[in-house]
């Protein structure tokens, strides 16, 4: 990891959001068995060895369960869910504009959509601003990052539904969900998601049985 990225990394960490405690990320997180997600077992073993380099703080899940199924806005402006994404894999990502490590990064995520982003593969940027919601679309567009489809959630309720499936307390968050709506792996904090290391991991995310 560059010196730069791990600058970010640690501001990242302390990044904390004043939206309640952390609980548990998801109760059956753990509990080996989930039928829904059992076939994803393989994949999280191939993916293990690809935590590394400007990705090596991703967490590979240790037993495939369910994501919540986050609700949020589509670009469009209609309501949507993680469940409307099944078919596909998915970088799920939790954004604010008060979050400086999130803005750092989401250079990388649009480079990212732009270089695997289509049929099998999408990321999903939700930006959780809850006070003059102009300004994350402003910011986008000042930044040329164009390659982002725009989801929000102005309640930031998707965090709060993460924070009560799992221990998170900062911002960014990137979570790895696989086409039937499991989590593959979790990221708490920033990462080059534009690198080799990134592309590779998402790469064998969307690799075929």
């Amino acid at each position: 990891m560059t010196s730069r990225w791990k600058f970010v990394a640690a501001l990242g960490a302390l990044a904390l959001v004043a939206v309640g405690a952390a609980a548990a990320f998801y109760s059956g997180r753990g509990t080996p068995g989930n039928s829904a997600c059992s076939a994803a077992g393989p994949k999280l073993a191939s993916l293990r060895p690809l935590a590394r380099g400007e990705v090596a703080a991703v967490q590979v899940a240790q037993t495939p369960v369910p994501v919540p199924d986050l609700a949020f806005t589509a670009p469009d402006g209609s309501r949507t869910s993680l469940s409307a994404l099944k078919g596909r894999t998915v970088l799920v990502n939790l954004w604010a504009t008060w979050c400086a490590p999130c803005l750092h990064e989401m250079p990388s995520l649009d480079a990212l959509q732009g270089a695997l982003g289509g049929a099998e593969f999408e990321v999903v940027a939700i930006n959780i601003d809850t006070r003059h919601l102009d300004k994350p679309r402003k910011w986008l567009a000042e930044k040329g990052i164009s390659r982002l489809r725009y989801y929000a959630d102005p309640e930031a309720k998707v965090f709060q539904d993460m924070r009560a499936a799992r221990k998170v307390e900062g911002m960014p968050i990137s979570v790895l969900v696989d086409p039937a709506g499991c989590e593959l792996a979790l990221l708490q904090g920033p990462a080059d998601w534009a690198s080799d290391d990134a592309k590779a991991l998402i790469r064998a995310a969307m690799a075929r049985p």
